[in-house]
């Protein structure tokens, strides 16, 4: 099997350099599921336990699975469907790559609705207190109001943010976008952990983020931490396939995918420094925030419910703090809309040979129709979304991942791969390591957690 494109096809984008792709590949994993997804889960699962599993998990199997991603689409250097179609050298599974690389693809576009709705929620509630601040009230109290009206206009709004990013294809749109508006997150998380740990009972939510109490560790934290970690590092839905895909053969692949992976933890960790003490300095001021049974109220929409109530407890520094958290929220849902929105845009361009702006559009106007069925059916339909996608989809698509990587690609291909950028990769512990790793061991454990968590 050749790999690569078909000499007729157009030229393909590609990152223009190192920085550029890991700071595109970790905003792709950094998102709402870092700054919010992660920090709650901490909350509501025994606080530090979770954090230690949860690294044990990204590095022990997300990141052997990212690589696999990685190497997949930087080996076929295509879509994702046409990646894992084509990857088997055994033609009899090609079909099964193909329904594998469709099923993907649904699943990023699930995630990409659901995402899109919280992320014209994040920009409703980062501009209301500046209509507050003018004297606009009537138009303050409808963007915090989350009735069906303001969720489509806002929700239609971030998707035309993500699609203006994507038209503008790998190199100038974005490799761009992504290095200016990463560093931006990183700089604004720091000054609002800086801000929050002075107030009164931060210190409080710090020891329950860092001290860690292994009575609490059980098979559904596990489950929960598996989960989080396959989402906000966006495997199993073709994503990193498809940025694999625009790296360059000169790069050293293990070693990249590293780097996101220690940015994407990083940055969660770092985000549960902010929201964990903040939830405890807002306990402090009289809020509530867990139940009887040790359990957060309303988890999910936390960030809508009791840190703005927090901000606004500190008066007009509380509004400036609060404008930038959710500017924050916003840069870290946009990142990763970029990459949901690519993958199936690129599948459309590659397959279809529809031109780059066609495809976006008709994928967005798509996942609009299907944002507008979750919206109207809001509380039978959001919820179990996120959780069929995130919970269950990714850990079942990259378990699949796992096996189409270390049982349908030949050796010999696996090695050609990841020796481009890394002379001698034969004689690394990495290859003594890894691919027995990813053929067996990644597999098996992602299964187990899927069976009995």
């Amino acid at each position: 099997m050749s790999s690569g494109q078909d000499a007729s096809s157009p030229p393909r984008g590609q990152f223009s350099s190192r920085l550029g792709f890991v700071f595109s590949a970790a905003g792709s994993a950094v998102g709402i599921g870092n700054i919010w997804g992660f920090p709650t889960q901490v909350a509501d699962n025994g606080g530090a336990v979770f954090l230690v599993v949860y690294l044990l998990l990204s590095l022990l199997l997300a990141y052997p699975a990212l690589v696999a991603e990685l190497m997949i689409g930087r080996y076929s250097q295509t879509n994702p469907v046409t990646a894992l179609e084509r990857l088997p050298h055994n033609q009899t599974f090609r079909k099964h790559g193909y329904l594998l690389g469709c099923l993907a693809v649904i699943t990023i576009c699930l995630i990409f609705a659901f995402y899109s709705i919280i992320g014209g929620s994040l920009i409703a509630y980062g501009i209301a207190p500046i209509f507050h601040e003018i004297g606009m009230i009537p138009v303050a109290f409808w963007l915090e109001a989350s009735t069906p009206e303001r969720n489509m206009v806002m929700t239609a709004l971030f998707i035309a943010l993500t699609l203006a990013v994507v038209n503008g294809g790998v190199e100038k749109g974005i490799e761009k976008w992504s290095s200016r508006l990463m560093p931006l997150l990183i700089a604004l998380l720091l000054l609002l952990i800086g801000c929050v740990m002075t107030q009164d009972g931060a210190m409080e939510g710090l020891r329950l983020y860092l001290v860690p109490d292994f009575s609490k560790l059980t098979p559904s934290l596990l489950f929960n931490a598996l989960g989080q970690s396959f989402f906000s590092m966006s495997l199993g839905v073709g994503a990193m396939m498809a940025y694999g895909s625009y790296l360059s053969k000169k790069d050293n692949l293990p070693a990249m995918a590293l780097q996101v992976c220690l940015l994407d933890t990083g940055i969660a960790v770092l985000a549960g420094l902010l929201v964990i003490p903040a939830m405890f300095v807002a306990l402090h001021n009289g809020m509530v925030i867990y139940d009887d049974q040790g359990l957060l109220h309303s988890s999910d929409t936390l960030v809508f419910t009791v840190l703005p109530a927090f901000f606004t407890s500190l008066g007009h520094l509380g509004i400036l703090l609060g404008i930038l958290f959710f500017i924050l929220m916003t840069i870290a849902a946009l990142t990763s809309s970029i990459s949901m929105l690519e993958v199936p845009v690129s599948c459309l361009v590659e397959r279809k040979g529809l031109t780059r702006k066609k495809a976006s559009i008709i994928v967005c106007l798509s996942v609009m129709l299907l944002c507008t069925l979750i919206i109207t059916n809001f509380d039978l339909l959001f919820s179990r979304v996120v959780s069929l996608t995130t919970r269950y989809a990714q850990p079942f698509n990259a378990f699949l991942f796992c096996l189409f990587a270390g049982w349908l690609m030949h050796r010999n291909h696996r090695l050609q791969e990841i020796r481009h950028g890394f002379n001698h990769v034969e004689n690394s512990l990495f290859w003594r390591i890894w691919p027995w790793y990813v053929r067996y061991l990644c597999p098996v454990l992602i299964a187990m957690l899927l069976l009995f968590g």
